[in-house]
C-alpha cells in the first residue's frame, strides 16, 4: 500500500509539471508538436539521469523508483499524446513534419536518456573520487 502512495504522489508531481509546460509551449493542430516533444524529451534525459543516480545511492530504497520512475516521470511523460500528434499531423497532410516528429523523438530521447545516464555517472564518478574511493 505505500508504494501505491508513493506512485500517486509522484504522479501528481509529474501531471502537474506536464501541465505547466503544455502551457508554456501551447500546439497548434498540424504543426510540430514542440509541447509533446519538450516533455517527452526532457522526461527521458531527467529518468536515465535520476533512476541512475538514485540506485546508486538507495541500492535498496523499495519507493525510491516507483516514485521518481513511474510516478512523477510516468505522469509527466506522454506516449499516448505523441500518438495522438502524430496522427493528428498525417491527418492534416503533413506527413514530413509527422515523420521528423515521429523520427526526432525516438532520436532525440535515445540521446536525452543516454546524456542523463552519462552525467549521472560523472557526477557519481566525482564523488567517489572525492571521497578518495576508486
Amino acid at each position: 500500500m505505500v508504494i501505491v502512495f508513493a506512485l500517486g504522489c509522484g504522479g501528481v508531481i509529474g501531471a502537474i509539471a506536464r501541465y505547466a509546460v503544455s502551457l508554456a509551449i501551447p500546439t497548434q493542430t498540424g504543426q510540430f508538436p514542440w509541447g509533446t516533444f519538450v516533455i517527452n524529451i526532457s522526461g527521458s534525459a531527467v529518468l536515465g539521469f535520476l533512476l541512475l543516480l538514485l540506485i546508486e545511492q538507495f541500492p535498496k530504497g523499495r519507493l525510491v523508483r516507483p516514485f521518481v520512475g513511474s510516478g512523477i516521470i510516468g505522469a509527466y511523460t506522454t506516449f499516448s499524446t505523441f500518438q495522438v500528434d502524430t496522427l493528428l499531423l498525417i491527418r492534416h497532410h503533413e506527413i514530413g513534419v509527422a515523420v521528423t516528429y515521429m523520427m526526432g523523438s525516438l532520436l532525440a530521447g535515445l540521446l536525452a536518456v543516454w546524456l542523463g545516464m552519462k552525467v549521472a555517472r560523472l557526477i557519481i564518478r566525482v564523488e567517489r573520487l572525492l571521497q578518495g574511493e576508486t
